[in-house]
């Protein structure tokens, strides 16, 4: 694939999440009080939390160092990419990370913390920009898992 292409592809994912994400948390807002929870399945229900920090709450109350730790990890993922496009699927792990990362950070700068609305049991509340970097963490780390020729086409 063309670098042009990998990038292109990188960027589409990447938009795609953030308008999937900042829509999603969107309707939250207006439809579930903040606090609020409504039984969604078995098991999931759907909450209107608010989150100023990161993973599992680290850095609340640290609204610059969120940001600045976004923005370095955005980065990092930006120029492995740049050296590695030619692996096969990076362009998905980067977009589904880059996507994620800044649809949470845009609500940071907006709101001052994070919209999470899916709660299941024993876990945090957590929304779909977390989802897409947990997909892309865990993509990225079967594309590096796989390494050699085989991961570099397409």
């Amino acid at each position: 694939m063309s670098a042009d292409a990998a990038w292109a592809r990188a960027g589409l994912v990447a938009a795609l999440v953030m308008v999937a994400d900042q829509t999603t948390k969107a309707l939250v807002s207006s439809s579930i009080a903040l606090g609020e929870s409504r039984p969604l399945v078995a098991g999931v229900s759907l909450v209107h939390a608010e989150n100023s920090g990161v993973a599992f709450s680290l850095l609340t109350g640290s609204e610059a160092a969120v940001v600045a730790v976004t923005v370095v990890i955005v980065a990092v993922v930006l120029c492995f990419f740049a050296r590695n496009r030619h692996r096969r699927m990076l362009w998905l792990a980067t977009g589904l990370i880059v996507g994620g990362a800044l649809g949470n950070l845009l609500d940071r700068v907006r709101i001052g913390a994070v919209t999470d609305f899916i709660q299941i049991p024993h876990w945090p509340a957590f929304n779909l920009a977390d989802t897409a970097i947990t997909l892309g963490v865990a993509c990225l780390f079967l594309i590096l898992g796989r390494g050699g020729a085989a991961a570099r086409t397409a």
